[in-house]
């Protein structure tokens, strides 16, 4: 069978026709999936009911549902619209979450944040310098912004029937592109399948 390349949004798109839903994934792929994000990565943040949050690639609100209770109101973007439908639907008992369905890189926000975060996006993003610099201008003064970004050095995420491009971080060029960025590194935790990484404005 020949495989067909798709883009990003058509990719998590996919997904939800497929009822592929981290959200709702069994208790045992949850544990899975907390070695790229669980406990250590929300830890980072330093979350209290005062701080504004942004995360990056919101998914169907798997990490979402977690953080919302620990901080005043965040803030989702995500570039597939079937996946913030159903991250809508997922996150209806969030009162203080606002979700966008646009790209990152074009969208224009209209407030700066305590804390950015994103898990398993970053490898979406070609342009690593561009995309971690919009995140910095985006943090408030004295703000953090924490990554989650996967061991995996492949350039391609296989479905099956379809594939798509992706484009592999590593630490070292994740911190080069945050200092250039005026971040300073706070800390980096290695995972089983993830380096975590927070960095300060």
């Amino acid at each position: 069978m020949k495989k067909v390349i798709v883009d990003v949004s058509d990719h998590y798109d996919f997904l939800i026709d497929e009822n592929n839903d981290s959200f709702r994934d069994p208790p045992a792929l949850r544990e899975y999936m907390d070695s790229w994000d669980g406990r250590a990565f929300q830890e980072l943040m330093g979350l209290n009911p005062m701080k504004s949050v942004l995360e990056i690639g919101i998914g169907t609100g798997r990490l979402a549902v977690r953080i919302a209770p620990c901080c005043r109101h965040l803030t989702g973007i995500d570039i597939s619209s079937k996946t913030i439908e159903r991250a809508r639907e997922n996150l209806r008992n969030c009162p203080n979450i606002s979700l966008i369905c646009d790209d990152f890189i074009g969208y224009v926000f209209a407030e700066t944040f305590d804390v950015i975060y994103s898990s398993l996006t970053m490898m979406h993003f070609p342009d690593k310098a561009l995309v971690i610099g919009k995140m910095s201008s985006l943090l408030n003064d004295g703000g953090l912004l924490c990554l989650s970004i996967d061991k995996n050095q492949s350039e391609w995420i296989d479905m099956g029937s379809r594939r798509v491009r992706i484009y592999p971080d590593t630490p070292e060029k994740t911190v080069t592109f945050a200092e250039q960025a005026g971040l300073k590194v706070k800390r980096i935790i290695e995972t089983e399948n993830a380096y975590l990484l927070a960095f300060s404005k």
